[in-house]
């Protein structure tokens, strides 16, 4: 799956988060395209980044191997269940950007 962004690499990481383990991509509600970071996607939209429910199956993509999870597997993982790639920790903080909790 393509995802979405300023300065994009292979793995997802973008212009504003490039460490090693910002492989991580949200997908958006409104436009339902995964984005590397809500940065990016205020940059290349013209609409608000539309939150997730927690109970979307499919809300969250590694960026590494492009396995989809929802928000429950997601957020109790500090690394991808398929491929075993280590997600950014900070990554929860902005929780809130991306999911109605």
């Amino acid at each position: 799956m393509k995802i979405r962004g300023v300065d994009v690499d292979t793995q997802g990481r973008c212009a504003h988060y490039r460490s090693e383990r910002d492989i991580v991509a949200n997908r958006c509600a409104t436009c339902d395209d995964f984005w590397a970071c809500h940065a990016c996607h205020d940059e290349l939209t013209a609409h608000p980044f539309g939150r997730m429910r927690i109970d979307a199956p499919a809300s969250v993509l590694c960026g590494n191997c492009g396995h989809t999870m929802g928000y429950g597997v997601y957020s109790q993982a500090t690394a991808c269940p398929s491929c075993g790639h280590d997600f950014n920790p900070g990554c929860s903080m902005h929780s809130s950007l991306y999911f109605l909790t």
